[in-house]
């Protein structure tokens, strides 16, 4: 487009680049306004996507349990879907954020909820733990055990180098040290996501879920495709180094 004095629009010309682009779509698609506060961040964009598929996930867990007979290891999968809904929400969070204080602000409550949702991990791994103790269970023998332990491992490393390279960047020799590896966080973020997914579909082939949940495989499906619908076409590409 076109200015008044027939130059080129300076605004034209860096459409589409820079830290505003999403992967998808035109930048700006997914910024967050500078007079807007951090919670319009988890609907602006394709976030309501993500939010109607990562409640559907959610709801169907939930509903799957809460209509079931109630036991101690009830909590397992009530507190793992629970954790993966609020790293959904932060990830949902602080995506658009682009300027100094906005990335600030939603780090913080990015980080936030990412500590409470490993708490609510670590609960569900005990629980499960207590349970196949207390029961004489086999360990980590199904691939949704396996995928499970795998995706534990991988949110606790995922906190830990993200408050580490935000918060005491001296770890890593200076702050532009812990500031290079940040690209690494993200792509990984996203892969534990998915990975999380793909566990919580493996649950629903398990014993359990077959002749007490019943939870579809369809239905995890569906939900995780609609929220990674939601979710990765908001990736600032600047942000992944691209």
């Amino acid at each position: 487009m076109a200015s008044a004095t027939g130059m080129p629009d300076a605004r034209s010309s860096t459409q589409g680049r820079g830290e505003d682009e999403p992967l998808l779509g035109r930048a700006g698609d997914a910024s967050q306004q500078d007079d807007q506060g951090l919670q319009y961040n988890s609907v602006i964009g394709t976030a309501v996507i993500a939010q109607v598929g990562i409640w559907i996930l959610t709801a169907t867990i939930w509903a799957s349990v809460l209509v079931s007979p109630l036991m101690l290891f009830s909590a397992h999968p009530l507190l793992n879907s629970a954790g993966i809904l609020l790293t959904t929400q932060a990830i949902l969070l602080l995506q658009p954020t682009h300027t100094p204080k906005q990335k600030k602000q939603g780090t913080n409550i990015h980080a936030t909820l990412n500590i409470t949702s490993i708490l609510a991990l670590i609960a569900a791994l005990v629980v499960i733990e207590y349970n196949k103790i207390s029961h004489g269970g086999a360990h980590f023998e199904s691939p949704h055990a396996i995928l499970g332990l795998i995706t534990y491992i991988l949110f606790f490393l995922q906190a830990i180098v993200g408050i580490a390279q935000y918060y005491t960047p001296s770890l890593f020799g200076s702050t532009e040290n812990a500031k290079s590896i940040y690209k690494y966080h993200r792509m990984s973020g996203y892969v534990i996501l998915i990975v999380s997914f793909a566990t919580i579909a493996a649950a629903t082939q398990t014993g359990f879920n077959k002749n007490v949940l019943h939870m579809q495989l369809w239905a995890i499906v569906v939900a995780a495709i609609i929220t990674l619908a939601g979710v990765l076409p908001r990736i600032k590409k600047q942000k992944l180094g691209l």
